[in-house]
């Protein structure tokens, strides 16, 4: 048989028994001697032995009344009388079955003063750290980052309140009472943009890594002088990773982007130069700033805005005629004198973009007679209907302020350098053509040139 439990000894409940057909056992026994205590509880049996004879000891000193049972009363006094004021022998209280084990009382109240500060500890912890520094959490990280990327964007009026909350946001400060407490202090100025930062930095280290123009996120794309719009277009999705596309979709709406009803298309609107695009910007607000480019400097050129057609046609064939710079003011010339003269303009770089081959700059007789062609100058008088290219700030320039001179023909005899030659007759101009013609033939480097 099995030992017994705690719980038996002390009076808890019996054990199952093991083979479920025993049959339930009987009522617990309880002494012979001393009815009220039961054989399993020894201190109950001690105790009432104990009482019984100090009840005994009492009737031997003062006898019995009458040979009747002295009554409590006279039981109590007795005992006083003959054991002075000590205490009675009490019998100790059986420990219940669900108190066996348990700590004892005071222990238990300890314990729950203990529970109760653990409690009031843990849920005024942030509230008590604010006073007690010795366990106030840092609100700053330290050292320059963790090697993940971040991007922050500062946004064009943004404030130090504001530049605080984005680097909180991306993850680079902890807080942001980190970066806002320095900035407050140093009254630093930021360059708008997208920034390529690192997470968790130090509010110092990524205010420092703000201001170094190295970690800005730019596109950049190259827009030259000459090229045609559609070209410009895969220059604008290479750089910003928009497909070519949208941008063909932004340009058929070109007047909502400020391009006068007058135009035909955007050609022309567009002004070549290099652009820097943050990340995330449109095919929309890529065009808008190219286009918005070209206004401001056609302001500054004094152009009037209903002369914006007329200059910016001429100016374009002007870019794609002129071998240099400095020959641009020329061939401005001898296109407003042949204007002026009411002769026809015989460009064949408009030739070429009405037939969509912009990348030869000599015409066949056929292209050169085709009447459907609209922007063919040698059957239609007067400038094109539009822009044949993006013309930059120089051809404007010369368009505006031709250079003096009685030039009616030019032609380049040297395409790799450029060299033009300026008539006023057209036998000068013949002589010229004739050698540029030598010049191709020289080899077939020069023919490359001349096809």
């Amino acid at each position: 048989m099995a030992e017994p439990s705690w719980d038996e000894i002390f009076g808890g409940r019996p054990q199952k028994p093991e083979d479920s057909t025993q049959q339930p056992a009987g009522p617990e026994p309880v002494s012979e001697e001393f009815p009220t205590a039961r054989l399993s509880d020894p201190y109950a049996v001690a105790a009432a032995q104990a009482n019984a004879a100090q009840a005994q000891a009492a009737r031997e000193a003062v006898g019995t009344a009458g040979g009747q049972p002295l009554t409590r009363r006279e039981l109590r006094e007795a005992e006083v009388r003959a054991n002075g004021a000590g205490p009675r022998i009490r019998r100790p209280r059986a420990p219940s079955p669900t108190a066996v084990g348990r700590p004892h009382r005071a222990a238990r109240r300890g314990r729950r003063r203990a529970g109760r500060g653990a409690v009031a500890w843990f849920g005024f912890h942030d509230k008590v750290c604010k006073v007690l520094t010795f366990c106030q959490e840092s609100v700053d990280y330290a050292g320059s980052g963790n090697g993940q990327k971040a991007t922050v964007v500062i946004q064009s009026g943004d404030i130090g309140s504001d530049v605080a909350k984005e680097l909180q946001r991306a993850g680079v400060t902890k807080t942001y009472q980190a970066a806002y407490a320095i900035l407050i202090k140093t009254n630093q100025s930021f360059q708008p943009g997208s920034y390529q930062l690192q997470k968790q930095m130090s509010a110092k280290a990524a205010l420092a890594a703000l201001a170094d123009p190295k970690n800005r996120i730019v596109h950049t794309a190259v827009i030259r002088e000459g090229i045609t719009a559609a070209q410009a277009y895969s220059q604008l999705a290479a750089a910003t990773g928009r497909p070519v596309s949208e941008f063909q979709a932004a340009a058929a709406n070109y007047q909502a982007l400020g391009v006068p009803s007058t135009f035909p298309s955007i050609e022309g609107f567009l002004f070549p130069a290099t652009y820097q695009f943050d990340p995330g910007t449109t095919a929309q607000q890529a065009l808008q700033v190219l286009v918005t480019t070209m206004q401001k400097h056609l302001a500054a050129d004094g152009v009037a805005p209903a002369d914006d057609l007329k200059v910016l046609t001429m100016a374009s064939i002007v870019q794609r005629e002129a071998g240099s710079v400095p020959d641009m003011g020329k061939v401005a010339r001898v296109f407003q004198n042949r204007l002026d003269a009411g002769m026809l303009l015989q460009s064949d770089a408009t030739v070429a973009y009405g037939t969509g081959r912009t990348d030869h700059v000599t015409t066949t007789g056929s292209e050169r007679s085709d009447s459907k062609n609209l922007y063919n100058t040698y059957v239609h008088a007067g400038l094109p209907v539009g822009p044949i290219a993006l013309p930059g700030d120089d051809a404007i320039k010369a368009t505006l302020h031709p250079t003096p001179g009685p030039w009616l023909y030019f032609v380049a005899v040297n395409l790799k350098t450029g060299e033009t030659v300026f008539s006023t007759t057209a036998a000068e101009h013949d002589a010229a053509v004739k050698k540029w013609q030598a010049w191709c033939r020289q080899s077939p480097e020069n023919m490359a040139y001349c096809n």
